[in-house]
């Protein structure tokens, strides 16, 4: 039975609280992985007290809520009026990583800030920004991303000395190896979860074998996010470089995102309408992350499969997803028990989260144009990019005689990579078709459609 047979109402229905609430538990069991994951890599890999990632676990999943209402219901020009849940962005997280562990939580934090005042402001030139970030650019930075952060996986599981205990070694992989079995062998909602329910049986393996412990930070009750849990942000243009850059690269992601929910409802897509709604939203639900002490946050496309495979097209079905992603943030006992997850099963975890994007990447530029043998400007544009973003990774020290702007540009594979892809693409005239002529809309469409199976994992 395909979506179209089954597909029911318009995105404007309002549905009865029966209907409603298990459709939209439904869309919060697909993507609560995505907020637990991100949180607890991020409070291990910058060694937050359990009270902090208490708070930024409630931050997390509030601005999920947030964002989905906002998606969904949308406030004057801000949100596209779609049923879009938001997420923390995988590749976003990556990015505020290295940012913190280069220059420390307070310029992360401020560089979230920066990168959604900067969608903001490019709004209006948006039809020229997205033509710089093709499948092959967009391929390049999504695979650099993905195998930078394996390597901060890798950390949480060795410990920062390099060094890991068999013990740790052994959780990790069990942990890897429960997050695939629950992908290979469960369907539907509960796969998409395969992450989450992989974290659930390497705790339980932990306590039960004694390979790790298990200790939920103490507290009960109801309690808000707190305000800059890292201090004061600090603004540095050059640091936050990789997440402005980042930032500008969703434009191409979001059109392609409301291209494909449009259609997925049955309304005519109109992207120079809707993405700048869509961006407004994203952008000023990042803004509040950056006070919370999150990465960017970005709308979300797992959610556009489940709406397919129900055929229920009601925006309020993922406004009321987002009721309940806030009632979940703000009922701490949960987001406590959550803290006591053992470090080396999050790096397992991690592990698969961060190789699927890379994979990604690999998927991007396998629908970039890259060119012939007799026109191989795209294979050459890939390939010096690929090289000008894994040497920071493969030879650490090798900027550390230049400048200190030079270190922050060069030093981050992302940056040098993406710059790299974009400059010579430009140059070269590569990246510029997809492989069947296809415009600038239907590429972004195309690149949602590669993930959108593993988007709840990437994100």
């Amino acid at each position: 039975m395909t979506a179209a047979t089954t597909t029911t109402g318009t995105v404007d229905d309002r549905l009865p609280l029966r209907r409603l609430a298990p459709l939209s538990t439904q869309h919060v069991l697909a993507m609560i992985a995505a907020p637990v994951s991100t949180v607890f890599l991020t409070a291990t890999t910058l060694r937050l007290p359990a009270g902090t990632t208490t708070s930024l676990l409630s931050a997390v999943l509030v601005l999920c809520g947030a964002g989905a209402l906002l998606q969904s219901l949308g406030v004057w020009r801000i949100g596209a009026r779609l049923p879009f849940v938001m997420l923390p962005g995988g590749a976003a997280t990556a990015l505020f990583l290295q940012i913190a562990q280069d220059h420390g939580a307070p310029t992360a934090a401020g560089s979230v800030l920066l990168a959604a005042a900067l969608l903001i402001a490019v709004l209006p030139l948006y039809a020229r920004i997205v033509r710089l970030f093709p499948p092959l650019v967009m391929g390049v930075t999504v695979l650099l991303i993905g195998i930078a952060m394996v390597r901060v996986s890798a950390r949480l599981v060795t410990g920062p000395d390099g060094h890991a205990r068999p013990s740790a070694v052994l959780l990790a992989g069990l942990t890897v190896a429960a997050t695939v079995a629950a992908y290979v062998l469960l369907r539907g909602v509960w796969r998409q979860t395969a992450i989450l329910i992989g974290m659930v049986a390497g705790t339980l393996i932990a306590v039960v074998s004694g390979l790790g412990e298990f200790t939920p930070a103490a507290g009960s009750g109801f309690a808000p996010p707190s305000l800059l849990p890292y201090g004061t942000p600090r603004f540095d243009l050059l640091a936050a470089l990789p997440l402005l850059i980042f930032s500008l690269t969703t434009l191409a992601e979001i059109t392609g995102q409301t291209v494909l929910n449009s259609e997925t409802v049955g309304r005519a897509p109109d992207p120079g309408r809707d993405v700048p709604r869509v961006a407004r939203a994203d952008a000023a639900v990042s803004l509040a992350g950056g006070l919370l002490g999150t990465s960017l946050m970005v709308t979300s496309a797992e959610n556009i499969g489940i709406g397919r495979l129900t055929g229920v097209r009601s925006r309020y079905v993922t406004a009321g997803a987002g009721v309940l992603l806030i009632a979940a943030g703000l009922a701490t006992p949960l987001s406590r028990a959550l803290a006591g997850i053992p470090e080396a099963v999050v790096g397992g975890s991690s592990l698969v989260v961060y190789a699927v994007i890379a994979v990604m990447g690999v998927e991007m530029l396998r629908r970039a144009d890259l060119g012939g043998p007799d026109d191989g400007a795209g294979s050459i544009v890939a390939a010096l990019a690929l090289a000008a973003g894994l040497l920071p990774l493969l030879a650490p020290g090798m900027y550390d005689g230049f400048p200190a702007w030079a270190r922050t540009v060069l030093g981050s594979g992302v940056v040098a990579g993406t710059l790299t892809a974009v400059l010579l693409g430009a140059l070269l005239g590569s990246g510029r078709r997809g492989r069947s002529g296809r415009d600038d809309r239907d590429r972004a469409v195309g690149v949602v459609q590669d993930g959108m199976g593993d988007r709840a994992h990437q994100q």
